[in-house]
């Protein structure tokens, strides 16, 4: 099967807020989406709703995958008083395969070790998720997403704030989900992530605009979309708010 996924004048609400309205996207696997806007613009409910945990207030939205979309929220601070190890949290990945009764199979335990190796986290497999440093945990929770091996996965914000080295590692993983033939969507609130993804929704709220990334992210379409926040450097344009995080939806506590 190949992925997809398909919105119709998607609009969602939370109470009375219009967190998202006015959405028409059809994007199919192998690709890879940059969705990208100012706080508050939809990023993180329009992942949400692809994930099935958000409801559409109105409009329809169709996703077709081997299995639910795999979502990747920010790594945040871990409850210490929560015992969980490496191994354990990326394993969660493979509970909806197991249902109530099957025990874990060669073939969950071999998705958990290969998700962990691609990481670099393997060998924390035993450490608590408490203990790792904020790149380490996001690599965890990216390798959980990989884990549960859909044909659709979501990242949000995955590399904000983190280190080189492990910003190198998830975006490089990422272009290895698109070559395997999957369907890759990604937040960001950067013009330089964003332009290595195959086409980028441009978000404020309602669409702005969707196409390929020299269409999509030119001055007049980001001034659009984030007014002020928008500087023009010599050197090209900056997002003043390329350090703070999106809380359109907001981030839970993991895991």
């Amino acid at each position: 099967m190949q992925a997809s996924v398909a919105i119709r004048d998607l609009e969602v609400r939370h109470g009375t807020r219009v967190a998202l309205s006015g959405l028409d996207l059809d994007v199919s696997a192998p690709s890879s989406v940059a969705v990208i806007g100012p706080n508050g613009s939809g990023k993180s409910t329009l992942l949400g709703t692809i994930a099935g945990l958000i409801a559409p207030s109105s409009g329809t939205i169709t996703v077709d995958a081997d299995s639910k979309p795999a979502l990747v929220l920010q790594s945040t601070n871990v409850d210490r008083s929560l015992p969980i190890t490496v191994r354990d949290t990326v394993s969660l990945a493979r509970l909806p395969r197991l249902g109530l009764i099957r025990r874990r199979s060669d073939a969950d335990r071999e998705a958990v070790e290969t998700a962990m190796e691609r990481l670099a986290v393997a060998d924390l497999a035993d450490r608590q998720l408490h203990e790792l440093s904020g790149g380490q945990r996001q690599r965890v929770l990216v390798a959980q997403g990989l884990a549960q091996e859909s044909s659709i996965l979501l990242l949000d914000e995955p590399v904000t704030g983190l280190d080189a080295v492990s910003q190198t590692m998830i975006l490089d993983v990422m272009d290895e989900e698109l070559a395997a033939g999957r369907l890759v969507f990604m937040t960001t609130h950067s013009l330089e992530e964003a332009r290595r993804c195959d086409s980028v929704l441009l978000l404020s709220t309602t669409p702005v605009a969707f196409g390929p990334p020299q269409k999509v992210l030119t001055e007049a379409n980001l001034r659009d979309a984030f007014g002020s926040q928008l500087i023009r450097l010599d050197d090209g344009l900056l997002l003043s708010e390329g350090l703070h995080h999106d809380h359109d939806h907001g981030h839970g506590h993991h895991p």
